[in-house]
């Protein structure tokens, strides 16, 4: 656990599969398969716990409401969100070389 200046733990930059399912709205079994198809992984405790990166939790949610919206397949919708992260980066980059 990494300590603040001012003495407090920083937060945690991982969750528990509980609280992760319950931010991006995903099931146990939809889970279960992202992990399984290595698009999220998760790392491992020594008590064989999954904790998750908080920060896929954004990622998530948009792969949840695409998959939703569209009634996209599990890898249709990861490839998608990976596209769109992607084409964002690259938007980001083209920013940042025209001087805006």
């Amino acid at each position: 656990m990494q300590i603040r200046e001012h003495g407090l733990p920083a937060p945690s930059v991982r969750i528990g599969t509980r609280e992760f399912l319950e931010l991006t709205g995903l099931t146990e079994a939809a889970l279960a398969e992202l992990v399984r198809m290595n698009w999220i992984v998760p790392a491992r405790t020594a008590q064989r716990e999954c904790l998750f990166m908080a920060a896929d939790v954004p990622r998530v949610r948009r792969y949840v409401r695409l998959c939703m919206d569209f009634e996209l397949h599990a890898v249709a919708g990861s490839i998608i969100v990976d596209l769109l992260e992607r084409i964002d980066m690259l938007e980001r980059q083209v920013r940042s070389l025209s001087g805006r």
